[in-house]
């Protein structure tokens, strides 16, 4: 099935919002995430559930069908893998390579992509802490993190995952040490939303208002390993 860059561009929208919210996906929130009009929104979805993509019902959303998912995995293995490669082998910092793997994401092969698999030892996370989608294109395990901004002063708890889609977010939290895997003490969390928290990576207190805390999921206390 030929699709365009612009209908697997949607595809992998709505599969990100399914799982961040674990329901059907709302037109307006298409519009937010893809920066377009919500009656292009509609527009588009009328074309993909033509196609047997998506699963609408007026009012109520969509989901994609078993079909669009796949066709959406295929392109956030591709972005998640090409991440992986921009950062480790052609030296970009984790702030840029979104937008990088967003041009280059519609146009490899599938023997492309098995070679940068290769080349990366099939890597299971990007790195933002993303599960990439394996070879065969089963959706992966949803991780178990949370927002750090539901953890209390005094929990423990390690970044596992820092969304990608705002470079100057990425850049703030990578000069103060919050990647994936670095632990987090919390120090304060203020009224207004701002967590304060000492990086492990670090070893100094950094600030994160609501708008970047958002940003950060980490493993919940009970998950941290001692």
């Amino acid at each position: 099935m030929m699709l365009s860059d612009v209908m697997e561009d949607y595809l992998k929208a709505i599969y990100q919002l399914q799982r961040d919210h674990d329901e059907r996906v709302k037109t307006s929130e298409i519009a937010e995430a893809l920066d377009v009009t919500s009656p292009t929104v509609t527009s588009m979805l009328e074309k993909l559930g033509d196609r047997g993509l998506v699963d609408r019902e007026k009012y109520r959303g969509v989901t994609l069908t078993d079909e669009g998912e796949t066709v959406a995995l295929e392109v956030v293995r591709h972005h998640r893998l090409l991440e992986a490669y921009l950062t480790e082998h052609l030296d970009y910092d984790w702030s840029e390579v979104h937008a990088e793997a967003d041009r280059l994401e519609h146009h490899i092969s599938e023997d492309f992509e098995q070679r940068v698999a290769d080349a990366l030892g099939e890597p299971t996370v990007d790195p933002h802490g993303s599960p990439i989608p394996s070879a065969d294109l089963e959706p992966p395990e949803r991780p178990d993190g949370k927002s750090v901004t539901e953890f209390s002063e005094g929990d423990v708890v390690v970044v596992e995952e820092v969304a990608d889609r705002d470079p100057e977010v990425l850049s703030y939290l990578a000069d103060h040490g919050v990647e994936p895997g670095v632990e987090l003490e919390i120090r304060e969390v203020a009224p207004f939303g701002m967590v304060t928290a000492r990086s492990s990576a670090s070893e100094e207190d950094v600030s994160l208002p609501e708008g970047v805390a958002h940003h950060v999921r980490v493993s919940p206390p009970a998950e941290v390993e001692s």
